[in-house]
């Protein structure tokens, strides 16, 4: 790749490598580019994929899903993503960090998506125990979702079926009778919280145990685990397509997969879902992508590039996932003599019912399921690790200094942040933790997600300037983006985002989990818990005001939008684009480090704000 320094468009220079490393600050680096597009490409390509969107496509009605699926991608996933990039490697710093220098006032908007990470990792963790039970069980001489023959298996269970004989409605197979009455042991309700399912618990402690030996050593460790973490599970998938496709029935399973269904495209629920599957998959607003690229080396030219092969990559794995799932799904149903939305009922266990019965048919079966939940648990802490780093990178970059002085190591620092989470999981491990566990499904990935994305993006594109972003770019890439990326950051993302977000609040529906409805204190925890992600965007913007300098209440809401004057060192900027913001620009030359501005340039801004 070409490194030598040139003249990007807008009379901003390209700054040279080794001027940009003189100046940095001393920030821990990926040791090579290969690692920070893994570690990226594993955040995006995880357990979702497997469970998330089979589960959204089923849930909206097969194939009218793809739609607007790819249509969220092209105008929101691609150019968001190519913004979170820019914003961390540009910054060089965590989500709050990145927005406090940015637009100060919308400082929340980094902070909530740090409250975000932080509720989803504490819920995420248990997909992956899941995983590692069914893993533990697959050494048995028999996989034990196989057979009817089972203490837990209900009287409507049958394993066998003749040809073309209907079946009662509410007949169950060997899987799903596993998950439901062995593995959570489910109670009626989420008022019935139950006990504790030990195994359920160990396998959630170990899950927590290796996410903490990934993460110790920040990125230093969870680089090299990625090389393993992502590229073996594409060669299992591949496998496992290839089962799928070879089932009895998987014809009918793809035709409901891919036949739209038109009438949907009107119904607002399969928007928003097509959404927040983008938004969760690709980890648009949670902040992982920002932490990430916060440890490139600012001349990293290659980030556009990088950002085409995370979204493509993640789109044809969910793809290859759905196919794998609605196969399976077309196998199960005919053998049931059932129509294929018969099957089963939609939920977060979709993976843990469709896939297992799918591996009981295999040869080997106890080999084949292994394999299978070893890939959960790869993809799974690919994820959870990449979540965590968005905390991690934050309390670093607020508070390193304290952190040095009084915990003295970076992996303290970690283990902290990994049995508060541990902590917070416990309620999802008892008879009644699938309820909770719905719970914050819905409401912490689901509704607050677009108010975040949304703010976001006003932050970035529309008050720290579409233009500035552009320049920034050109700064640490040598050219401009183009102008689709332009006209989708400035008007397509966010007047999409906030009509599916307004939409999805007008067509607002009380989750429910199969027949079962959640009671009103259940509710009112759910919006409870959407809250604590939504309230620090404007108790941050109220305390940027309070803070900026001014006189007048105009005079505090423009020195609240400004960006910090440290962002813009001498000889990166013209006088056309330093100069607005009180900073004495010198003229660009080619090679100019990256020293923050002087003291007395600084000083002159704030005098400027305060007048």
């Amino acid at each position: 790749m070409d490194t030598q320094a040139g003249a990007a468009p807008g009379g901003v220079t390209a700054l040279e490598p080794e001027d940009v490393d003189k100046g940095s600050s001393m920030r821990t680096t990926w040791t090579n580019k290969i690692e920070f597009v893994l570690a990226c490409l594993g955040y995006a390509v995880g357990l979702g994929n497997l469970w998330r969107f089979p589960y959204l496509c089923y849930k909206s009605g097969g194939g009218a899903f793809l739609i607007p699926y790819f249509i969220m991608m092209f105008v929101c996933s691609i150019p968001l993503l190519l913004m979170e990039l820019a914003v961390g490697q540009f910054t060089r710093q965590g989500p709050v960090g990145a927005m406090q220098r940015l637009c100060p006032l919308l400082k929340g908007a980094g902070l909530a998506t740090v409250v975000i990470s932080f509720l989803f990792c504490s819920y995420y963790n248990v997909v992956i125990a899941w995983a590692l039970y069914y893993m533990f069980a697959s050494f048995r001489s028999e996989v034990p979702w196989a057979r009817c023959n089972n203490t837990w298996n209900e009287a409507s269970c049958q394993d066998t079926f003749s040809p073309n004989t209907s079946v009662a409605d509410n007949v169950t197979t060997p899987s799903e009778d596993y998950f439901y009455h062995e593995v959570l042991q489910i109670t009626d309700g989420i008022e019935e919280v139950g006990s504790v399912r030990l195994p359920i618990f160990l396998t959630l402690l170990l899950a927590w145990v290796l996410v903490y030996f990934c993460i110790w050593k920040s990125i230093k460790s969870s680089g090299k685990v990625v090389y393993f973490t992502v590229i073996a599970p594409y060669v299992l998938i591949a496998v496992f397509l290839w089962r799928a496709l070879t089932l009895d029935g998987a014809t009918d399973g793809l035709r409901f997969l891919f036949d739209p269904k038109w009438e949907l495209l009107k119904d607002a629920k399969v928007w928003v879902n097509a959404a927040a599957q983008n938004f969760n998959s690709v980890g648009i607003a949670f902040g992982s992508m920002i932490a990430f690229a916060s440890y490139n080396k600012f001349d990293n030219r290659s980030i556009l590039f990088d950002t085409f092969i995370i979204c493509c990559l993640n789109s044809l794995t969910s793809i290859f996932s759905g196919i794998i799932v609605f196969a399976t799904l077309g196998h199960i149903a005919k053998e049931l003599n059932q129509k294929i939305q018969e099957v089963v009922v939609a939920g977060p266990g979709l993976v843990f019912v469709i896939y297992p019965k799918a591996l009981a048919n295999m040869p080997i079966p106890q080999l084949w399921g292994f394999l299978f939940f070893f890939m959960l648990l790869c993809l799974g802490l690919d994820s959870q690790f990449a979540t965590l780093e968005v905390v991690i990178t934050t309390l670093q970059d607020a508070y390193g200094k304290w952190i040095k002085e009084y915990l003295k190591r970076h992996e303290v620092l970690v283990l902290m942040i990994c049995l508060v989470s541990c902590v917070l999981g416990l309620p999802h491990v008892t008879q009644g933790g699938m309820y909770f566990f719905q719970l914050m499904d819905y409401y912490v990935a689901g509704i607050s997600l677009m108010f975040l994305a949304f703010f976001e993006v006003i932050a970035v594109t529309w008050i720290y300037g579409t233009e500035r972003l552009c320049r920034d770019f050109a700064i640490m890439t040598g050219a401009r983006p183009s102008i689709y990326f332009q006209i989708c950051w400035r008007y397509l993302a966010p007047f999409l985002i906030l009509a599916i977000w307004i939409f999805s609040l007008i067509d607002y529906e009380r989750p429910t989990y199969g027949a079962y409805r959640y009671p009103e204190w259940a509710i009112g925890l759910g919006w409870l818990l959407a809250s604590l992600s939504i309230l620090p965007i404007p108790v941050c913007a109220a305390l940027a005001l309070v803070q900026a300098p001014g006189r007048t209440p105009w005079k505090r809401l423009m020195g609240a939008i400004r960006p910090d004057p440290d962002l813009y060192p001498d000889g990166i900027y013209g006088a056309e684009h330093g100069g607005a913001y009180g900073l004495t620009p010198s003229s660009p030359t080619k090679g100019a480090g990256l020293v923050p501005p002087s003291p007395t340039k600084a000083a002159t801004y704030r005098r400027t704000a305060e007048d």
